[in-house]
Protein backbone atom coordinates (compact mmCIF):
# COMPACT_ATOMS: atom_id res chain seq x y z
CA UNK A 1 0.00 0.00 0.00
CA UNK A 2 1.49 3.02 -1.13
CA UNK A 3 1.33 6.51 0.86
CA UNK A 4 0.84 8.66 -2.15
CA UNK A 5 -2.42 6.53 -2.99
CA UNK A 6 -3.51 7.33 0.21
CA UNK A 7 -2.89 10.97 0.20
CA UNK A 8 -4.59 11.44 -3.47
CA UNK A 9 -7.69 9.18 -1.73
CA UNK A 10 -7.87 11.96 0.94
CA UNK A 11 -7.49 15.03 -1.86
CA UNK A 12 -10.09 13.17 -4.01
CA UNK A 13 -12.85 12.66 -0.85
CA UNK A 14 -11.38 16.38 0.46
CA UNK A 15 -11.89 17.97 -3.28
CA UNK A 16 -15.13 15.93 -4.27
CA UNK A 17 -13.28 15.49 -7.84
CA UNK A 18 -10.36 13.66 -9.29
CA UNK A 19 -9.66 16.39 -11.68
CA UNK A 20 -9.21 18.92 -8.99
CA UNK A 21 -7.70 16.63 -6.42
CA UNK A 22 -4.91 16.34 -10.28
CA UNK A 23 -4.78 19.82 -10.30
CA UNK A 24 -3.74 20.44 -6.44
CA UNK A 25 -1.52 17.67 -6.37
CA UNK A 26 0.35 18.40 -9.68
CA UNK A 27 -0.53 14.90 -10.96
CA UNK A 28 -2.15 14.39 -14.03
CA UNK A 29 -5.63 12.96 -14.01
CA UNK A 30 -3.99 9.02 -15.06
CA UNK A 31 -1.91 9.16 -12.67
CA UNK A 32 -4.51 9.45 -9.69
CA UNK A 33 -6.81 7.15 -11.24
CA UNK A 34 -3.70 4.76 -11.15
CA UNK A 35 -3.21 6.05 -7.51
CA UNK A 36 -6.71 4.92 -6.74
CA UNK A 37 -7.32 1.77 -8.66
CA UNK A 38 -3.66 0.07 -7.01
CA UNK A 39 -5.30 1.57 -3.74
CA UNK A 40 -8.56 -0.48 -4.21
CA UNK A 41 -6.10 -3.40 -5.74
CA UNK A 42 -4.05 -3.43 -2.90
CA UNK A 43 -6.96 -3.36 -0.46
CA UNK A 44 -9.19 -5.64 -2.35
CA UNK A 45 -11.87 -3.34 -1.35
CA UNK A 46 -13.81 -0.66 -3.72
CA UNK A 47 -13.33 2.75 -2.23
CA UNK A 48 -15.68 5.25 -4.45
CA UNK A 49 -18.32 5.30 -6.90
CA UNK A 50 -17.37 7.16 -9.44
CA UNK A 51 -20.96 7.74 -10.87
CA UNK A 52 -22.17 11.08 -11.54
CA UNK A 53 -21.72 12.56 -8.58
CA UNK A 54 -18.71 10.63 -6.57
CA UNK A 55 -19.48 8.62 -3.61
CA UNK A 56 -17.48 6.83 -0.79
CA UNK A 57 -18.77 3.41 -0.37
CA UNK A 58 -18.67 2.25 2.86
CA UNK A 59 -15.33 0.47 2.57
CA UNK A 60 -14.22 3.51 1.57
CA UNK A 61 -15.81 5.43 4.84
CA UNK A 62 -14.09 3.07 6.84
CA UNK A 63 -11.13 3.42 5.31
CA UNK A 64 -11.05 7.61 5.54
CA UNK A 65 -11.46 7.26 9.19
CA UNK A 66 -8.64 5.02 9.59
CA UNK A 67 -6.18 6.33 7.08
CA UNK A 68 -6.34 9.56 8.52
CA UNK A 69 -4.14 8.54 11.80
CA UNK A 70 -1.74 6.50 9.35
CA UNK A 71 -0.99 9.43 7.83
CA UNK A 72 -0.68 10.97 10.93
CA UNK A 73 1.88 8.11 12.45
CA UNK A 74 3.66 8.20 8.78
CA UNK A 75 4.18 12.19 9.12
CA UNK A 76 5.43 11.75 12.69
CA UNK A 77 8.19 8.70 12.07
CA UNK A 78 9.22 10.75 8.85
CA UNK A 79 10.12 14.05 10.70
CA UNK A 80 11.74 11.39 13.21
CA UNK A 81 13.52 9.86 10.63
CA UNK A 82 15.05 13.21 9.57
CA UNK A 83 15.39 14.89 12.99
CA UNK A 84 17.69 11.21 13.49
CA UNK A 85 19.47 11.79 9.93
CA UNK A 86 20.71 15.64 11.21
CA UNK A 87 21.43 14.05 14.62
CA UNK A 88 18.74 15.50 16.68
CA UNK A 89 16.42 12.31 17.67
CA UNK A 90 17.95 9.00 18.28
CA UNK A 91 17.57 6.30 20.72
CA UNK A 92 21.43 5.89 22.97
CA UNK A 93 21.90 3.04 25.06
CA UNK A 94 24.90 4.23 27.48
CA UNK A 95 26.56 1.98 29.91
CA UNK A 96 28.53 3.90 32.83
CA UNK A 97 30.61 2.45 35.60
CA UNK A 98 30.87 4.41 39.23
CA UNK A 99 31.55 6.14 40.63
CA UNK A 100 30.93 8.48 37.05
CA UNK A 101 27.59 7.42 36.77
CA UNK A 102 26.64 9.65 40.01
CA UNK A 103 29.41 11.85 40.14
CA UNK A 104 30.10 13.32 36.80
CA UNK A 105 27.22 12.08 34.36
CA UNK A 106 24.31 14.01 35.44
CA UNK A 107 26.03 17.19 35.21
CA UNK A 108 27.00 16.33 31.55
CA UNK A 109 23.88 15.22 30.50
CA UNK A 110 21.94 17.53 31.34
CA UNK A 111 22.70 20.45 29.02
CA UNK A 112 22.64 18.06 26.57
CA UNK A 113 19.43 16.79 26.74
CA UNK A 114 18.10 20.00 26.91
CA UNK A 115 19.36 21.27 23.60
CA UNK A 116 18.40 17.56 21.86
CA UNK A 117 15.36 16.87 23.65
CA UNK A 118 14.05 14.06 20.91
CA UNK A 119 17.56 12.34 21.80
CA UNK A 120 16.19 9.25 24.47
CA UNK A 121 19.16 8.14 26.57
CA UNK A 122 18.66 4.93 28.32
CA UNK A 123 21.84 4.14 31.19
CA UNK A 124 23.30 1.07 32.10
CA UNK A 125 25.18 1.04 35.70
CA UNK A 126 27.68 -1.95 35.67
CA UNK A 127 31.25 -2.43 36.25
CA UNK A 128 33.99 -2.69 33.24
CA UNK A 129 33.52 -6.38 32.51
CA UNK A 130 29.74 -6.25 32.32
CA UNK A 131 30.18 -3.76 30.31
CA UNK A 132 32.10 -4.92 27.80
CA UNK A 133 29.95 -7.79 27.39
CA UNK A 134 27.11 -5.71 27.24
CA UNK A 135 29.07 -3.70 24.12
CA UNK A 136 29.85 -7.23 22.80
CA UNK A 137 26.48 -8.22 22.57
CA UNK A 138 24.84 -5.25 21.15
CA UNK A 139 23.32 -4.34 24.18
CA UNK A 140 24.70 -0.73 24.43
CA UNK A 141 26.04 1.34 22.15
CA UNK A 142 29.28 2.39 24.10
CA UNK A 143 30.44 2.65 27.85
CA UNK A 144 32.72 4.94 30.07
CA UNK A 145 34.72 2.75 31.84
CA UNK A 146 38.16 1.66 32.88
CA UNK A 147 40.40 0.22 30.56
CA UNK A 148 38.67 -3.42 29.82
CA UNK A 149 40.79 -6.54 29.95
CA UNK A 150 40.30 -8.26 26.87
CA UNK A 151 37.97 -6.99 23.54
CA UNK A 152 39.30 -6.86 20.00
CA UNK A 153 36.32 -5.68 19.00
CA UNK A 154 36.24 -2.71 20.77
CA UNK A 155 38.12 0.54 20.85
CA UNK A 156 38.80 2.56 24.15
CA UNK A 157 39.89 6.02 24.89
CA UNK A 158 41.38 7.13 28.08
CA UNK A 159 40.25 10.48 29.43
CA UNK A 160 41.11 11.22 32.53
CA UNK A 161 42.66 9.03 35.77
CA UNK A 162 40.25 8.08 38.43
CA UNK A 163 42.12 9.39 41.67
CA UNK A 164 41.91 7.06 44.81
CA UNK A 165 42.56 7.67 48.68
CA UNK A 166 42.60 5.95 52.10
CA UNK A 167 39.13 6.82 53.84
CA UNK A 168 39.19 5.81 57.46
CA UNK A 169 37.11 6.43 61.09
CA UNK A 170 39.04 9.56 62.81
CA UNK A 171 39.44 7.50 65.64
CA UNK A 172 41.40 5.11 63.67
CA UNK A 173 44.91 4.27 64.78
CA UNK A 174 46.25 5.56 61.28
CA UNK A 175 45.08 8.60 61.41
CA UNK A 176 47.19 10.42 62.98
CA UNK A 177 49.92 9.15 60.59
CA UNK A 178 51.55 12.10 58.32
CA UNK A 179 52.31 9.31 55.52
CA UNK A 180 50.13 6.24 55.11
CA UNK A 181 52.04 3.30 52.97
CA UNK A 182 50.11 -0.04 51.58
CA UNK A 183 52.38 -2.54 53.89
CA UNK A 184 50.26 -0.33 56.93
CA UNK A 185 47.11 -1.86 55.74
CA UNK A 186 48.24 -5.50 56.89
CA UNK A 187 45.72 -7.11 59.30
CA UNK A 188 43.32 -3.73 59.00
CA UNK A 189 39.91 -4.25 58.07
CA UNK A 190 39.51 -3.53 54.53
CA UNK A 191 35.80 -2.95 52.81
CA UNK A 192 36.32 -3.84 49.62
CA UNK A 193 33.78 -4.22 46.51
CA UNK A 194 32.70 -7.47 44.46
CA UNK A 195 35.51 -9.48 43.03
CA UNK A 196 34.78 -8.10 39.39
CA UNK A 197 35.54 -4.16 40.80
CA UNK A 198 38.65 -3.20 39.36
CA UNK A 199 38.98 -0.58 42.18
CA UNK A 200 39.31 -3.81 44.18
CA UNK A 201 41.34 -5.55 41.89
CA UNK A 202 44.04 -2.84 41.24
CA UNK A 203 44.00 -2.90 45.38
CA UNK A 204 44.73 -6.27 45.90
CA UNK A 205 47.42 -6.23 42.85
CA UNK A 206 49.15 -3.57 44.47
CA UNK A 207 48.94 -4.87 47.87
CA UNK A 208 50.46 -8.16 46.74
CA UNK A 209 53.20 -6.50 44.56
CA UNK A 210 54.05 -4.04 47.67
CA UNK A 211 53.76 -6.42 50.73
CA UNK A 212 50.24 -5.08 52.13
CA UNK A 213 48.96 -8.78 52.39
CA UNK A 214 46.95 -10.39 54.87
CA UNK A 215 44.31 -8.23 54.87
CA UNK A 216 41.06 -9.13 56.18
CA UNK A 217 37.97 -7.88 53.97
CA UNK A 218 34.57 -6.74 54.52
CA UNK A 219 32.78 -7.31 50.92
CA UNK A 220 30.10 -4.66 50.07
CA UNK A 221 29.00 -4.91 46.60
CA UNK A 222 27.88 -0.97 46.22
CA UNK A 223 30.97 1.39 45.82
CA UNK A 224 28.91 4.13 46.81
CA UNK A 225 28.00 2.24 50.29
CA UNK A 226 31.90 2.49 51.56
CA UNK A 227 32.25 5.71 53.00
CA UNK A 228 29.44 4.52 55.35
CA UNK A 229 30.46 1.96 56.26
CA UNK A 230 33.97 3.61 56.87
CA UNK A 231 31.62 6.27 58.71
CA UNK A 232 30.22 3.53 61.13
CA UNK A 233 33.74 2.46 61.85
CA UNK A 234 33.52 -0.83 60.35
CA UNK A 235 36.94 -0.47 58.54
CA UNK A 236 39.26 1.33 56.14
CA UNK A 237 38.38 1.75 52.46
CA UNK A 238 40.53 2.87 49.60
CA UNK A 239 37.99 4.62 47.48
CA UNK A 240 38.01 7.22 44.53
CA UNK A 241 38.15 10.58 45.98
CA UNK A 242 35.59 12.02 43.92
CA UNK A 243 32.79 9.90 46.35
CA UNK A 244 34.08 11.28 49.69
CA UNK A 245 35.07 14.85 48.88
CA UNK A 246 34.79 16.34 51.38
CA UNK A 247 34.91 12.87 53.41
CA UNK A 248 31.90 12.31 55.36
CA UNK A 249 31.37 13.60 58.79
CA UNK A 250 33.73 11.04 61.85
CA UNK A 251 36.20 9.80 58.55
CA UNK A 252 39.74 11.46 57.57
CA UNK A 253 41.00 10.93 53.90
CA UNK A 254 45.02 9.63 53.41
CA UNK A 255 47.02 9.25 50.64
CA UNK A 256 48.43 6.21 50.15
CA UNK A 257 52.66 6.91 49.13
CA UNK A 258 53.05 3.65 47.12
CA UNK A 259 49.76 3.41 45.57
CA UNK A 260 50.19 4.15 41.68
CA UNK A 261 47.80 6.21 40.47
CA UNK A 262 44.26 5.63 40.03
CA UNK A 263 42.33 4.12 36.99
CA UNK A 264 42.35 4.98 33.83
CA UNK A 265 38.81 5.47 32.74
CA UNK A 266 37.48 6.60 29.31
CA UNK A 267 35.00 5.25 26.53
CA UNK A 268 34.60 2.04 25.13
CA UNK A 269 33.34 1.52 21.94
CA UNK A 270 33.01 -0.53 19.15
CA UNK A 271 36.11 -1.11 16.50
CA UNK A 272 36.43 2.60 14.82
CA UNK A 273 34.19 1.62 10.99
CA UNK A 274 31.08 0.61 12.89
CA UNK A 275 28.48 3.18 12.13
CA UNK A 276 27.23 5.53 14.69
CA UNK A 277 24.12 8.21 14.74
CA UNK A 278 24.74 11.56 14.16
CA UNK A 279 23.26 12.06 17.72
CA UNK A 280 25.49 9.24 19.12
CA UNK A 281 28.66 11.38 17.88
CA UNK A 282 27.36 14.60 19.24
CA UNK A 283 27.35 12.95 22.73
CA UNK A 284 30.51 11.26 22.83
CA UNK A 285 31.91 15.17 21.96
CA UNK A 286 29.95 15.98 24.71
CA UNK A 287 31.46 13.53 27.29
CA UNK A 288 34.68 13.84 26.24
CA UNK A 289 34.63 17.86 26.71
CA UNK A 290 32.77 16.84 29.92
CA UNK A 291 34.72 14.36 31.43
CA UNK A 292 38.21 15.85 30.64
CA UNK A 293 36.78 19.00 32.49
CA UNK A 294 36.53 17.86 35.35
Amino acid sequence: MDIRGIKTFQMIVKLGSFQRAADELQYGQSTVTMHIQKLEMDLGVKLLDRGKKLNLTEAGRLFLEKSDLLLKDYDFLSNTMIDFLKGEAGFIRLGVMEPTASYRLPQILAPFMQQYAKVQISIQIGNTTVLNQMLIDNEIDLAICTTPESGLSSAFEPLFVEQLGLLIPENHGLAAKDMIYLHDLQNEKLLITTSVCPYRKKLESSLLEKGGSPYNGMEIGNMAALKYYVEANFGVAVVPLITVTPPPKGTVLKAIQDLDSGLVTGILRRQEGSLSSSATERLITVLKKGLLAM
